[in-house]
C-alpha cells in the first residue's frame, strides 16, 4: 500500500495548523485514508471525538490497527461514501479532508451533504491539488514512463485528483452547497517518495498512474520506462529522500 502519510507530511503540517481544532470539538474527516488526520484531531479533541469516512476497505483497516496501537478510544471509522452517508444531522463542528473531495462524482450533492452533518457555522477545511501542470509529482513521472507528457486515460478521469484546481470552481460548488465564507489560498510544498531512488521507484510503481502507464508494454519498452522513471528519481533524489514540487490550495469554508 502506498504511504500517503509520508508523501503528504509537509501538507499536513499546513493543514493541521489550520485546523486550530479545540477540546470537545467533533470532528469530521471525509476520505481518511489511513486515518492519520483523523487520529491527530482525536487526540486535540479529547474529551471530543474524530470520525473518518473513507470508501477503501483495505486503508481504513489501516486506519483501525494504527488507532488500536496508539490506544486512541475517542476514534472512529466508518467505510462509505461522503456524498451519500447518512451523517447525524448538525452533529459536528468541524469538518477537514487532506485531498479527499476531489473524486466525489456530484461535489455540490457531496458538500450539500457533509454540511448537514456540520453545526451552523461550523468551519470545513480542505487541502485539493491545484492543476495538473502545477504538480512536478505528476508531470516528471508521467513523463519518464511514456517518454513525455501523456494525456490522462479515462480509467485516471474516473479518480481524477484536479476536479477542484479551479478556484472559482471550489467556491461555487461549496456555496451552491450551503458554505459561506470560502477562502482558497495558495500552498506550496515538496511531496516525498522515499528516502532514496531505490525505494522511492518502489513506491511509485504501486501508484495507479504508474500502474496504468506501465501495463501492457512489451518487456523492451516497460524496461526503457522503469529505467527512465528511476533516472527521473535519482535527479530528485536530494540525499534527504526523493521529493518532488507540487501546488495545492487550502480551501476554508463555515456551514451556514
Amino acid at each position: 500500500m502506498f504511504d500517503y502519510d509520508s508523501e503528504l507530511a509537509r501538507y499536513h503540517e499546513r493543514l493541521r495548523k489550520a485546523l486550530d481544532i479545540r477540546p470537545g470539538d467533533r470532528v469530521l474527516d471525509i476520505g481518511c485514508g489511513t486515518g492519520q488526520t483523523t487520529r491527530d484531531a482525536a487526540r486535540v479533541a479529547s474529551p471530543g471525538t474524530a470520525l473518518g469516512i473513507d470508501v477503501s476497505g483495505p486503508m481504513l483497516a489501516r486506519a483501525h490497527q494504527q488507532a488500536e496501537a496508539e490506544g486512541l478510544r475517542n476514534v472512529s471509522f466508518v467505510q462509505a461514501d461522503a456524498q451519500a452517508h447518512a451523517f447525524p444531522p448538525e452533529h459536528f463542528s468541524l469538518g477537514v479532508s487532506r485531498f479527499g473531495t476531489m473524486f466525489f462524482s456530484d461535489p455540490i450533492a457531496a458538500f450539500a451533504n457533509i454540511g448537514r452533518a456540520l453545526r451552523p457555522g461550523a468551519r470545513f477545511v480542505q487541502l485539493v491539488w491545484q492543476a495538473a501542470d502545477r504538480q512536478e509529482w505528476h508531470t516528471a513521472i508521467r513523463a519518464a514512463l511514456s517518454r513525455g507528457y501523456a494525456p490522462s486515460t479515462s480509467t485516471e478521469a474516473a479518480v481524477d485528483p484536479f476536479t477542484l484546481a479551479d478556484p472559482d470552481v471550489v467556491v461555487g460548488h461549496l456555496t451552491a452547497a450551503g458554505f459561506t465564507a470560502v477562502d482558497v489560498a495558495d500552498v506550496r510544498e515538496p511531496v516525498y517518495y522515499g528516502p532514496d531512488a531505490d525505494r522511492a521507484h518502489a513506491a511509485v510503481l504501486q501508484l495507479l498512474m504508474a500502474k496504468e502507464l506501465v501495463t501492457g508494454l512489451d518487456p523492451a519498452s516497460a524496461k526503457s520506462a522503469l529505467d527512465r522513471l528511476r533516472s527521473t528519481l535519482e535527479t530528485h533524489d536530494t540525499g534527504k529522500g526523493v521529493w518532488f514540487d507540487s501546488r495545492a490550495w487550502l480551501v476554508t469554508a463555515r456551514r451556514r
